[in-house]
């Protein structure tokens, strides 16, 4: 199940996940998996205050002339496998870099063993064109953090993304 909640300036997102805590945060967090599912961009972290936090194009996206960093940020706060802090600028087209960076808050939380709940807080003050585009509602641009969010459950309950 996943719910959505949007504002004028947040999005929350939540997905309820059969996997534990730890295996969704290495979903998140770990090259080798967050390629794996969504747009099939890898997003690497440094896991510390003050770390770096970017997302590379995948070779379909540079050759739609896509720069080769297409989104990145800073970690603000980071828990494992708990909660992940994190500013969050997409560089998708000229006015949307123009927006401010924008937040994102990740909360992993184990209900029972085997069972994640996955909250994500998408603050998005200032930055309208974002908030369209995260949210799915712009018609070239995919379906944003449900879709990324629902390929996510997919591959960690199924061990497939739903494109394959």
């Amino acid at each position: 199940m996943t719910t959505t909640t949007k504002s004028e300036t947040a999005q929350v997102f939540r997905v309820y996940i059969k996997a534990d805590r730890q295996k969704v945060w290495d979903a998140i967090t770990d090259p080798e998996w967050n390629v794996r599912y969504g747009y099939q961009a890898v997003s690497e972290y440094d896991l510390k205050p003050g770390g770096a936090y970017r997302v590379l194009a995948s070779a379909e996206m540079m050759a739609h002339g896509a720069s080769e960093v297409i989104i990145d940020g800073e970690v603000i706060e980071s828990d494992p496998p708990a909660r992940l802090v994190q500013t969050w600028h997409a560089s998708f087209t000229p006015e949307m870099t123009a927006e401010p960076p924008t937040r994102l808050t990740w909360e992993l939380d184990e209900q029972q063993p085997g069972l994640t709940v996955l909250t994500l807080t998408h603050e998005l003050d200032g930055a309208p064109l974002t908030a369209v585009t995260v949210a799915g509602e712009s018609p070239d641009a995919g379906g944003g953090w449900s879709w990324i969010l629902s390929d996510l459950k997919t591959l960690l309950e199924t061990g497939s993304p739903m494109g394959a």
